[in-house]
């Protein structure tokens, strides 16, 4: 959200990361200012000591590229932004479009919110939408190569004239944007002190006109003294609800807090030991997390296109090639402003709503970027690759892998502070503050509407703890306990039920696991409604483009 925009969202309100079968979304209601208040508006500054002179002038270049990925993003969800603004005639729902990219809203399970439009299609943009799942996997099963096409990260999927199906490469479509991105890149290049900053934009740049990103992502792994940073290109695949194939581009420009990033050093060395010690037989922990991993603290001064769609990104794990993953790690970027905005104008005002006064003070910053930073870590163990074959966990289980990784990233993260604590190896907290940290969460994050991963995961993690008495619920109060031992035993068991269902690649299975435990009961509807009542806003939307 560029400044502009944020500066009307403000006026505005002074006026006044795997899927569970979807249901057809109810339109919200209430004024649309009610609508734009769920978002705090939260400016994304930095000190400008934190960057030297050169670093200063690649911003510029680098957000025009980052806005290049925002123009491709509304492409991808939506079609034609422009077309669809200027049709809009009230500025209020104008802005909450933008916000949305679309007008679907994200936080209401994309029911639509502008007159004329109805569900959105599960495959966004990315395929025809008179598409059958089943005409798409006949056309992809015609040929290994049409296969390969047509499920390709990076491919659009049309319909010719002539009839039947076609793949047209993103750098193909998408020619002429991608054209002023990579130089842009290459400008700021040119700008950098730093040879490994400085080769990542350069193999960045030709990614983006070739569609083959992986020499830049072992480039961008390989990076290790730069402080200023940017994430750009095609790279989650959430928007993709038909099959969880296609990956949206969306950008992030980061400055690394050094001193933050010190004390994290030492977590990344862990992932062989983490590993090993995972809750399930042998052949589920069979492959080995590389050990080139890293894990550092970033404050962001620029969102653009996937990532800054209605909830906001607060931490990355990147890249996502599982060979990557396996022979080199990934890097995972905490992003310490972000997260601090999230926590301080929602999770602790939840927490004074529905958790129990005398858990209170476990609501603590240090747990929830802990939190955050374990669930990072715990994308890189596990299992890539099912253990019948060659075929990776995502392929197994298509549009519900997203919401799957995302529980076990959550539940897994949590398994390992348990275990760090146990072993005297992180001090930061205390293990109940990162248990009441982590149960206040769940609610910020189901607020999110099933349209989002996170949403979903969070849900099952609920009611998963729900039954196995993780935590009680004051008939009288509303407020929320939880039971540290019962809590210990339940995320085992979790931890377990999650790696062996992505182990087995089952499919069936998975989606027959996520509608069991997926859904919010009436009592925790209740419960969010009374959040809502309390006028705290669900995200945030940012002020940004000036960080100085």
């Amino acid at each position: 959200m560029r400044v502009l925009l944020a500066l009307a969202l403000a006026a505005a309100l002074t006026a006044t990361g795997c899927r569970r079968p979807e249901p057809q979304p109810k339109a919200p209601t209430g004024p649309m200012k009610e609508r734009l208040a769920q978002y705090a508006v939260v400016r994304l500054q930095i000190d400008p000591g934190a960057l030297t002179g050169k670093e200063r002038d690649m911003l510029p270049p680098l957000i025009e590229a980052a806005r290049v990925m925002d123009d491709l993003f509304w492409k991808q969800a939506y079609g034609d932004k422009y077309g669809l603004l200027a049709k809009i005639s009230d500025p209020d729902t104008r802005l909450y479009a933008e916000i949305n990219y679309g007008p679907w809203d994200r936080l209401e399970g994309n029911a639509p919110f502008v007159a004329g439009f109805g569900p959105k299609p599960l495959g966004a943009n990315f395929y025809p939408p008179d598409m059958a799942k089943e005409q798409f996997e006949a056309a992809a099963s015609a040929s290994a190569d049409a296969g390969a096409q047509l499920r390709s990260l990076y491919t659009l999927v049309t319909r010719p004239e002539g009839g039947g199906l076609a793949a047209v490469p993103y750098h193909q479509a998408f020619a002429a944007e991608l054209k002023v991105a990579a130089a842009r890149l290459r400008e700021a290049a040119r700008l950098a002190d730093d040879p490994g900053l400085r080769r990542y934009l350069q193999l960045r740049a030709q990614a983006l006109l070739t569609d083959d990103y992986r020499a830049s992502d072992l480039a961008w792994l390989e990076m290790k003294n730069n402080t200023l940073d940017a994430v750009i290109g095609p790279i989650e695949t959430y928007e993709d609800r038909l099959f969880g194939l296609k990956a949206a581009y969306e950008a992030y420009l980061l400055v690394k807090d050094k001193e933050w990033s010190r004390r994290l050093e030492r977590y990344a060395r862990l992932l062989p030991s983490l590993q090993e010690g995972l809750p399930v037989p042998p052949g589920y922990k069979r492959e080995k997390p590389g050990t080139d991993s890293d894990l550092n603290a970033y404050d962001v001064i620029y969102y653009a296109g996937d990532c800054n769609a209605g909830s906001k990104t607060i931490a990355i794990n990147l890249p996502n090639d599982e060979e990557i993953q396996l022979k080199k790690g990934t890097r995972r970027l905490q992003l310490k402003n972000a997260m601090r905005a999230k926590f301080d104008r929602i999770l602790v005002p939840i927490a004074g709503v529905l958790i129990a006064p005398d858990q209170r003070a476990h609501v603590k910053f240090d747990a929830f970027f802990a939190n955050t930073m374990f669930h990072e870590v715990a994308h890189g163990l596990g299992i890539k690759h099912t253990l019948r074959g060659r075929e990776t966990v995502r392929e197994a289980l298509k549009d519900q892998a997203s919401t799957l990784e995302e529980a076990k990233a959550d539940i897994l993260g949590l398994h390992i502070v348990t275990e760090l604590h146990a072993l005297g190896e992180y001090g930061d907290t205390s293990v109940m503050d990162n248990y009441v940290t982590f149960l206040a969460g769940i609610f910020r994050s189901v607020r999110f509407g099933a349209a989002s991963a996170h949403a979903g995961a969070n849900l099952t993690q609920f009611n998963f703890f729900e039954k196995r008495g993780a935590f009680s619920r004051d008939a009288v109060s509303g407020a929320y306990r939880v039971d540290q031992a019962r809590m210990k035993e339940a995320i085992a068991a979790l931890a377990q039920s999650i790696l062996r269902l992505q182990g087995d690649g089952d499919y069936d299975a998975v989606k027959a696991f996520l509608r069991d435990t997926g859904g919010a009961s009436p009592v925790l509807g209740g419960d969010l409604r009374r959040v809502a009542r309390a006028g705290i806003p669900m995200d945030v939307v940012f002020e940004q483009g000036n960080p100085f």
